[in-house]
């Protein structure tokens, strides 16, 4: 794969996205650290919605451009997801730290996370494309809004949560029966 596929926007995005996730951690669960002396924690908390919704936009971005112009390689196919990632577990983690957020739900989402992660690295050692689902990427947007919700405080932010949480485990029996059905095939 030459330099010039590898190094294209949406990979660049999804990059940023990566860099961008503990910089947001940084400003949830450091308020107290002295750098941020003086700093009301409201408005660290401002700061980490705004590098969200940044690297959120990123998301959007690089998966339209590499859709579009026909970007879409394999570096990006693993940097895309571990940066969805990254994002949503910055975000939950520091907001359960912060007590915003159900331990309980973020503990389901993360599971269910790393169980298809694992289930989609077993099927692509056995040949087959186990690629996100349209629930999987409506499961993401709803795990964005909702932390979006949580981090500004804004009403409705623990329903969103917990909307999350039953598109996120939905999504997950998607991919373990698209698993099974795609085993039974071969």
């Amino acid at each position: 794969m030459s330099q010039a596929k590898i190094f294209n926007i949406p990979n660049i995005l999804a990059f940023i996205r990566l860099l961008l996730a503990p910089l947001m951690f940084l400003f949830l669960v450091n308020q107290d650290a002295a750098i941020f002396k003086g700093i009301h924690p409201s408005w660290l908390n401002y700061f980490a919605a705004f590098i969200f919704v940044v690297a959120s936009a990123t998301d959007f971005f690089d998966g339209y451009i590499a859709r579009t112009f026909n970007q879409i390689t394999t570096l990006g196919a693993i940097l895309d997801p571990l940066a969805d990632k990254m994002l949503t577990l910055a975000g939950f983690l520091g907001l359960m730290m912060l007590g915003s957020a159900s331990p309980w739900a973020i503990f389901l989402i993360l599971t269910r996370e790393l169980f298809i992660t694992g289930l989609r690295v077993s099927a692509m050692n056995q040949g087959m494309d186990i690629s996100a689902s349209w629930m999987g990427k409506v499961k993401t947007v709803v795990q964005m809004i909702a932390i979006g919700f949580l981090l500004m405080q804004w009403p409705g932010g623990t329903t969103l949560l917990w909307i999350a949480v039953a598109l996120t485990l939905y999504s997950g029996y998607e991919y373990v029966r698209d698993f099974f059905q795609k085993m039974s095939n071969t």
